[in-house]
């Protein structure tokens, strides 16, 4: 065998393994550019929000309330208030039922009943949310009026088909050797789904159901027609108008005037980091569960 006839099989391995690493670094380079693209629009937006929205952030937003738009003193407590106090009701309703229902369909469901609940959930994923806010008010306004807890039955229908539609994936990634194990300890089978399925699938219940929180959060349609809005710190939970931070940033932009606009993005920023506080607080609390399991 001559050294040429040798040394072939080498070149060529080699054009091969050089034209391997040109293509590999062409589909990073390709994937690096979709991750940028796809992150630039969320930095703008938090860029343009921190940057106008901290000119306008003053102790006085923060803590007073503001009867006219057109003061340029005076704040928004009474939206920060209306907005957690409606979430935290929302939340008490939907996540015990969501996440009940979502071990429903994975612990005891047949598929008789499976195929269609999952194919509503999935539905009501997609529902404009001005049309649960007719609904509600449709349905409970006329009888009860405007308040704090129509509103947040507006959010608790927006918020169960995510909190369902999530737990349900994060249950499913529960190992079924820790079931078998359990069924083998003598456990029943409820005993199972609450005692071993729902704290192993703890941390993620958690993160899905903040994905929930975040969007109920930021809704404006629906509490335009449940929660009307207020001008002053509300605690009753029905038959008074509830303020919001959305509605009072829909009625601030759409305002001509400078003082409005400015407070606008003042609780838009007010409105973001109290979603990134919420999100941090969850992780917080699910890295010390995991830690502790």
């Amino acid at each position: 065998m001559t050294a040429h006839a040798a040394t072939a099989p080498l070149q060529i391995t080699s054009r091969r393994s050089l034209r391997r690493k040109f293509v590999d670094r062409i589909a990073t380079g390709a994937l690096v550019a979709c991750l940028l693209l796809a992150v630039a629009p969320l930095a703008l937006i938090l860029g343009v929000v921190v940057q106008k929205g901290l000119a306008s952030v003053t102790w006085a937003f923060l803590t007073q309330t503001s009867i006219s738009l057109r003061d340029p003193s005076g704040g928004w407590v009474h939206g920060l208030f209306g907005s957690v106090y409606m979430l935290g009701l929302s939340s008490v309703i939907v996540l015990p039922l969501g996440i009940g229902a979502a071990l429903y369909l994975v612990e005891f469901s047949s598929e008789r009943l499976t195929a269609p609940i999952r194919f509503f959930t999935d539905v009501m994923t997609g529902v404009p949310s001005i049309f649960v806010g007719l609904f509600v008010y449709a349905s409970l306004v006329g009888a009860l009026g405007f308040g704090t807890f129509v509103g947040a039955v507006a959010l608790a229908i927006l918020m169960l088909p995510i909190v369902v539609r999530s737990s349900e994936e994060i249950l499913k990634l529960v190992p079924n050797d820790l079931r078998q194990g359990a069924y083998a300890l003598g456990s029943r089978r409820w005993q199972v789904a609450l005692r071993v399925v729902v704290p192993a699938a703890g941390p993620g219940l958690v993160t899905g159901s903040m994905l929930a929180v975040a969007r109920a959060l930021g809704e404006t349609a629906p509490l335009i027609l449940t929660a009307f809005g207020a001008v002053e710190l509300v605690t009753k939970i029905q038959g008074t108008p509830q303020a919001a931070l959305t509605l009072l940033i829909f009625q601030a932009a759409r305002s001509p005037l400078e003082a409005a606009k400015a407070k606008a993005w003042a609780g838009a920023l007010e409105l973001m980091v109290l979603v990134l506080l919420i999100t941090f607080v969850a992780r917080l609390v699910t890295a010390r569960w995991g830690k502790a399991r």
